[in-house]
């Protein structure tokens, strides 16, 4: 795994007509209660890419979320809470975009470096993952920092490779990846969509992003929330390393 600030300029091939655009992306979220932000992050989107992305919501909402979406022109697929990972494994799995992009809809992700994220798949990266804590996250609570932090740590030392930021909700993938890993987590999918795809070997780069503060409320409760992250890191880190063990052949 690869991290540095700014993408190269080498291409994915040779042929610039094979190079993905905004029309083969697929920006997708799990959304619940985010009527104060919903509206400027598909605006941001909107802008970046033209209008040429496509837009997923899976909402479980009270407030007027969904309907906001619905007026920026995303898709929403309502289901019942059921917590952030089944949601957003609901929004990964919808689209069939040859690339998909999870970001949150709380505005605390910069949807202006889209094209970075985008560039980097152009160049082959199989995943991209944005790393908040590279600039510092002054803007996240200083428990939610050292969790980050923590969970990265716990993360390395459990694969044998570094990681920065296992929890970043925004990411780039090729669709082949998440169509061949099954995922189990729920609130700890976030650091389950890193680690799997790789620790089986896909070619995935951290790249720095800024991290705004949120608009809205949270709605993860940090000490419960952080608990299940960590039991979700270390479950899926065990979980990979097995899968590598050589199996003896059956009788």
């Amino acid at each position: 795994m690869s991290s540095g600030e700014q993408p190269e300029t080498t291409e994915r091939t040779d042929d610039a007509d094979d190079r993905y655009t905004f029309e083969d992306v697929s920006v997708v979220m799990g959304t619940y209660n985010e009527e104060e932000a919903i509206g400027k992050v598909l605006a941001d989107i909107e802008d970046v890419t033209d209008g040429k992305a496509e837009v997923v919501c899976v909402d479980g909402s009270s407030d007027r979320t969904p309907e906001i979406a619905r007026e920026h022109g995303a898709t929403v697929i309502e289901q019942q809470p059921q917590g952030y990972g089944v949601a957003v494994h609901a929004a990964i799995t919808e689209p069939d975009r040859p690339i998909v992009v999870t970001t949150d809809c709380d505005d605390t992700y910069p949807m202006e470096q889209l094209p970075e994220f985008l560039e980097l798949i152009n160049q082959g990266y199989d995943v991209v993952s944005g790393d908040r804590l590279y600039h510092g996250a002054e803007a996240m609570p200083a428990f939610n920092r050292f969790g980050n932090h923590a969970f990265a740590a716990i993360a390395s030392l459990l694969m044998g490779t570094r990681v920065h930021d296992t929890t970043t909700g925004m990411r780039a993938y090729r669709r082949e990846v998440i169509e061949s890993i099954e995922w189990t987590e729920n609130t700890g999918l976030s650091a389950e969509l890193l680690i799997r795809p790789l620790m089986r070997g896909y070619d995935i780069r951290e790249h720095p992003i800024a991290y705004r503060e949120r608009a809205g409320e949270t709605k993860l409760d940090p000490l419960k929330g952080g608990a299940e992250i960590a039991r979700s890191i270390i479950k899926v880190s065990l979980e990979e390393r097995l899968r590598e063990l050589p199996h003896e052949p059956t009788q």
